[in-house]
This record gives C-alpha cells, structure tokens and sequence, in this order.
C-alpha cells in the first residue's frame, strides 16, 4: 500500500511586501462598496418610492422652431352645392334621378306653368301692335313733315312774287307810270309775304320737332314692351331646369308630376371637383386665427395643404365652424361628408426652449414636471409658454438638455422625489 505524500508538504510564509499590499487592496475594496452604498442609501431614503423607468416616456430639453397649431376634426363639403328651385306655382316633371352624374347644362326638370305662357303671348301681341304703330308714326312724321314744308315753300313763292312786283314798281315809279298808291300795295304785299314765309319757315320747323317726338315716344313705348317680353320670355326659359355645374344630384325634394309653388325647393346639386373642409374649431383658438391661414389636412395615409377660407361669426356647443380651401390639387377619391382630421398652423416661434407634448401639461396646470437627476425624478415647478399639438415653449425651470417625464407620472402622488429604476 501507498502512502500519500501530505507528509512531505511544508508551508511556505509569503513575503511580507505582498500580505500588505493584499491587506491594501481589500481595504480600498470595501470602502468603495461602503461609499456606493451610503450614496444609494442616500438617493433612495430621499425618495417616498421607486417606478420603473419602462412605464415612463422620457424626453430631452431642446431648441427649435415651435409650431403653434390646433388640431380639430372636419368633413369634406362640397364647395358649390346649389340648390335649384321652383320660378313660379307649376307641374313638375323631373328628368334626373338622385346621384345621377350631370354635366352644366343638361336638362333636370321641367316646370309646366300655363299662367307664364299666356303671358308670354300676351306680351308678344303687344310688342307687334306697338311695331306697327311705331312703324305708322314713322310715316305719318315724313307726311306731316312734307306738309309742312309744302306750306313754307308756298310762303316763300308768293314772297318772292311780290318781291318781284315790287321790283318792277321801283324800276318805273321815277317814270309817273305806276300810281303811289299801287306802289305802297306792292310794298305792303312783299311785307306780308315776307312774314307768311317766316311764320310758315318756323311752323315747319316745329312741326318737324313734333313729329319726331311722338315718334320718340312711340319707340319708347316698343322698347319698354320689348323689355316686358324679354322677362316674360325669360320667366318661360326659367321653367326648363338646367344644372348650373357638373356634378351629381344630391337629393330631391319632390317627386315627380307634383304641383309646387313659387320658390319651393327641387333639388340640389353637388360639384365634386370643388371640395373644401368644413371644421369645428375650438372657440379658445379662435382670438388668434385669420383667413388665409395655412392648415395641414389627414386625409387617411394622404396629406394635402390648404388655407382658411372662411370663419361663422357664431359659437354653437363651444365651436366655432370655419371652412379650408384646399390650396392647389385635391387628393383623389374624396367624398361628401367623409370625416378627416386638420391640424391649424397659427404661429411659428424660431429657436424656442421647447420640449414634447405629454400628461405633464395638463397635470397641475402645467406648473410642475418631474426633472431626472442621478436616477431620481425631482418635481421641479416650470412656465409654459405656446402649445402645440406636438410640443409646448419652455419659459422657466427648465434649460436646454434636461430630461424631463412628460407621460406616466399619474402614480407619483405628486410627491418630491421619485426613485427611477433602470
């Protein structure tokens, strides 16, 4: 049988530089575990209790251009949707059915209105009787223009003969042989003449200015009848229906071979090559919106771009309704009433202190945030300035690199100090 060998070991003392410099080494050893752990002990005796840094969302302080918008929920409504309605009490006969596609133009009803056409011929009766006389005034003006020259022509022939007789009075009444007494007849016949020819001159005169009035009036008169049958012919064109754009129909108000009165509705038609974006926005934004204001419209997966185009003087339930044209092309494959989202740019604000929108802005107001400090959120109060959908200005309380919860501090409790596990 072999023996071991234990016999035979023998200890062997280590030198006595390193025994010192193990001694040394442990001693540096505990006193930095020693150290760590007051300094935790430290953080978490000054925390009431610790969350999980999983549940938070955490954001960076930064520096950037701030947005300030409003985001509010909309429909689409077509732009020009006119609504066509009855000129006159009349039948209707329809042409179109509801969500048939028509082109500007086309024929979608027609009003029949026996009382428009009696009219309509009436005022034609009247409008050739009032020809007529026009056309008769103008002739019996050139004949009563004709007499009267006439009358001035014979005045002045029988002017000129006593003109001539005196004359010839003159060249022999130095000779003796016309007495004196014919001689003053002869002077006294010219100056009659002189005055018939005169009178008869100015009576043609105004003759003439007579007859062009009476025309004047009478073609006053065609004019105005004129006028009288162009609206009694409009008023029948008027019960023909056309639609004013292409579209489709809407809806229809009555039904077919029905009696309406004047102004009743017919039907309505919707142009969908012209759409626009109905919103309901806050009445808190409205002090600070304008038309012409840019808006950014979600239309599913599509983004389109489009400007305020019109804002209700009224606020119904805490909204005020506005209206987004959209700027250039519309997206394709819109519809009447589809629901989309909008997001209202009001204001810009270049190199602004901001950081991400979370719950820490409606919580307390916006006083307060918890800022990340060695691994310990700290309530620290802060100044809000503009909010955006996306981020809010940072005014106090805060500087460029702090790490702030901006979501899940609903368990903090409010409290001081709360631990943050990794």
């Amino acid at each position: 049988m072999i023996r071991d060998t234990s016999h035979q070991d023998t200890v062997i003392a280590p030198p006595p530089r390193q025994h010192l410099k193990r001694k040394a080494i442990g001693a540096a050893i505990a006193l930095a575990v020693a150290a760590g752990g007051a300094l935790l002990f430290q953080t978490w005796s000054g925390s009431s209790h610790s969350v999980n840094a999983a549940r938070l969302r955490i954001a960076e302080v930064s520096r950037g251009t701030l947005v300030r918008d409003a985001a509010v929920n909309g429909r689409i409504v077509a732009a020009v949707s006119p609504t066509l309605y009855s000129t006159s009490p009349s039948t209707v006969t329809l042409k179109t059915h509801a969500g048939d596609t028509v082109k500007k133009g086309d024929i979608l009803a027609v009003l029949e209105s026996p009382d428009l056409a009696d009219e309509l011929k009436r005022e034609q009766a009247t409008y050739t009787e009032l020809a007529a006389e026009v056309a008769r005034q103008q002739i019996l003006a050139r004949k009563q223009k004709m007499l009267a020259r006439r009358d001035a022509d014979t005045a002045e022939i029988d002017r000129l003969s006593a003109q001539r007789t005196l004359e010839r009075y003159d060249s022999v009444s130095n000779e003796g042989v016309v007495a004196k007494i014919d001689y003053q007849k002869a002077r006294d016949a010219l100056q009659a003449a002189e005055i018939r020819a005169r009178h008869a001159a100015q009576a043609a005169e105004l003759e003439g200015d007579n007859v062009l009035l009476e025309l004047k009036t009478k073609s006053a008169q065609l004019e105005r009848q004129k006028l009288n049958l162009a609206n009694a012919q409009r008023k029948v064109d008027e019960l023909t229906v056309r639609a004013p754009v292409d579209g489709f129909i809407g809806t229809l108000s009555v039904p077919n071979r029905s009696v309406v009165q004047a102004n009743a509705p017919l039907m309505t038609l919707v142009d969908l090559s012209a759409l626009e974006v109905e919103v309901e926005v806050p009445e808190t934004y409205v002090a600070d919106m304008g038309l012409g204001m840019s808006a950014e419209i979600q239309v599913g997966a599509t983004k389109a771009m489009g400007k305020l185009s019109a804002l209700s003087p009224e606020v119904v339930k805490n909204q005020v309704l506005a209206r987004v044209r959209f700027s250039g092309a519309q997206p394709e494959g819109l519809r009447q009433n589809q629901r989309v989202s909008a997001r209202l740019l009001i204001d810009e604000k270049p190199n602004a202190l901001m950081l991400p929108r979370g719950s820490f802005v409606e919580s307390e107001g916006g006083r307060y945030a918890y800022v990340l400090r060695d691994g310990v959120a700290v309530r620290t109060p802060i100044k809000l300035g503009a909010t955006s959908v996306n981020a809010v200005e940072i005014l106090g309380g805060l500087k460029q690199g702090d790490k702030v919860v901006i979501a899940g501090t609903e368990t903090f409790e409010n409290a001081e100090r709360v631990s943050i596990k990794q």
